[in-house]
């Protein structure tokens, strides 16, 4: 099944600046070949299921790995199943209504 799946993921206790924890992140999810784009505040991923959350859960492996000791991650989940639905179709669609 395809998902496009927003998440958040925050190191508690893994001091103040999260940018080099941003950094892992993007390495992981360009290592696993997936459509992704990091924004401000979340990231959002693209393809099927069990490889969409594989790959978060290699982004907590890897956080860890940089020292920090504990990851709160909220996860936004979208599915369909009239069809399959790209990040880059959904952004079309309500740029396409905004420039009417």
């Amino acid at each position: 099944m395809h998902a496009i799946v927003g998440f958040t993921l925050v190191p508690i206790d893994a001091g103040i600046s999260v940018s080099p924890y941003v950094a892992a992140i993007e390495r992981v999810l360009e290592d696993s070949g997936l459509t992704f784009e990091v924004n401000c505040n979340s990231t959002n991923v693209e393809g099927e299921w069990e490889d969409v959350f594989a790959a978060i859960k290699r982004c907590h492996e890897v956080v860890h790995g940089e020292g920090a000791p504990r990851i709160h991650t909220c996860l936004q989940v979208g599915t369909r199943t009239d069809r399959e639905q790209r990040m880059a179709e959904k952004l079309e669609s309500v740029h396409r209504r905004r420039h009417r």
